[in-house]
C-alpha cells in the first residue's frame, strides 16, 4: 500500500514563504509538506494502481483549463480542527470543480469534513502559535497562474514528494 494525494503546488516565490513561515511558527512538518492547495487528501492505494491514478489525472488535466488563483488573508477551523490557512479568495471554484473530478473513478471516496480549499500555514500546535500564524499571515497575498496539478506520495520518512505533473490544458 501506498499513501497519495494530489494537489495544486503554491509556486516560487510564494512557496517558499510560506514554508518559511509555518517552520517559524514551530509546525513540525513545514519541512514535510510544501505549500499546497489539496485537491485529493492522503488517499492509501496498492501500489500497482499508480497507473490507473496518472491515467485518470491526466484525463482530468486535459480536459480542464488553467485559471487565476489569488491566495489572500488568513483564517482557521478552530475550534473544529486546530488549523490556520491562507485563504483561496479566487479560483475557489475552479478547485472545487477539480476536487469532484479527481476524487472519483479509482479514487471515489467520502471526505471527513467538506472540501474547502486553503493553503495549511500552521496545525496541531498551540493556541498561541495558531494566533501568530494568524495574526502575521493577515496580510498575505499571491496571484498566479494554476497551470498544473501534482501528485504526491507519502514517503517512508513522512515527507510528501511530487511524483507527476500534469499540465492543464491552455486557457
Amino acid at each position: 500500500m501506498r499513501t497519495y494525494g494530489v494537489a495544486i503546488t503554491v509556486p516560487e516565490p510564494f512557496g517558499s514563504v510560506l514554508q518559511e513561515h509555518r517552520a517559524s511558527f514551530g509546525d513540525p512538518l513545514a519541512g514535510s509538506i510544501p505549500p499546497h492547495v489539496t485537491l485529493l487528501p492522503p488517499t492509501v492505494l496498492a501500489r500497482g494502481s499508480q497507473g490507473d491514478l496518472e491515467q485518470h489525472l491526466a484525463a482530468i488535466a486535459a480536459a480542464t483549463a488553467a485559471f487565476p488563483m489569488v491566495l489572500s488573508s488568513t483564517g482557521t477551523f478552530r475550534p473544529t480542527s486546530p488549523v490556520v490557512f491562507v485563504q483561496v479568495s479566487q479560483g475557489i471554484s475552479s478547485c472545487e470543480q477539480l476536487e469532484r473530478a479527481i476524487r472519483s473513478g479509482p479514487v471515489e471516496r467520502d471526505l471527513e469534513f467538506p472540501y474547502h480549499p486553503h493553503v495549511t500555514v500552521a496545525h496541531h500546535l498551540p493556541e498561541a502559535a495558531l494566533d501568530a500564524a494568524y495574526a502575521e499571515l493577515a496580510g498575505f497575498r499571491a496571484e498566479f497562474l494554476v497551470d498544473s496539478i501534482d501528485l504526491y506520495a507519502h514517503g517512508d520518512d513522512s515527507v510528501w514528494r511530487p511524483l507527476t505533473t500534469f499540465a492543464l490544458a491552455a486557457a
